[in-house]
């Protein structure tokens, strides 16, 4: 009989994350944490058959954290403008979580209308908020959460990256604004896509 891991899979998943979560994804390697269980890389390896295995488990985790951020932006009033302020707000709590889920190379270039159902689990909870919310045919809120993704993705690459700050004060004005005139603009019937 093979002897006990001396780690769970939860362990070395909560110590991959902690570690992507402050060192960022690059720092990811056996050696390092083997180092931070406080062991060799032997154990990550009686649990996974490889460091992708890992590297997908701490992609699934930054996810779901995100949802939570997500969700608690749905709770919101208004909702859409909840969840733009939560993606920022993700972005500048957890910025290497941020650019591993939401800045890094896709593998081919999409058509902005097909980004955002590709790289967010949550888009049709967020879309689904803004049409009801707002009582929108489709089109026209895909059109508002396009516009409004890309303005607060801008923000949010900005903190992320550390080249400037925002308060929450600053990023709720800031949302409401744009929102507000994409939100006229399109009730306005001027569409320039």
């Amino acid at each position: 009989m093979p002897p006990k891991c001396k780690f769970t899979k939860e362990e070395i998943i909560q110590a991959a994350f902690e570690m992507v979560r402050t060192e960022g994804f690059s720092e990811l390697t056996a050696r390092a944490l083997g180092g931070r269980l406080g062991s060799s890389p032997k154990p990550i390896f009686s649990i996974f058959t490889s460091m992708e295995e890992v590297q997908e488990e701490v992609i699934g985790a930054a996810k779901r954290l995100y949802a939570e951020y997500v969700e608690r932006g749905l709770r919101e009033i208004p909702a859409f403008r909840g969840v733009g302020t939560q993606y920022i707000l993700f972005a500048i709590r957890e910025p290497k979580l941020f650019q591993i889920l939401f800045m890094k190379e896709q593998g081919e270039i999409l058509d902005v209308r097909h980004v955002l159902p590709v790289i967010d689990d949550n888009y049709e909870k967020i879309l689904s908020s803004l049409m009801e919310g707002y009582q929108l045919e489709e089109a026209v809120a895909e059109r508002i959460y396009r516009h409004l993704w890309i303005y607060s993705h801008g923000i949010a690459a900005l903190c992320a990256t550390k080249m400037c700050r925002f308060t929450k004060e600053e990023i709720e004005q800031m949302m409401a604004e744009v929102f507000r005139g994409l939100l006229i603009q399109e009730l306005k019937g001027e569409k320039h896509d």
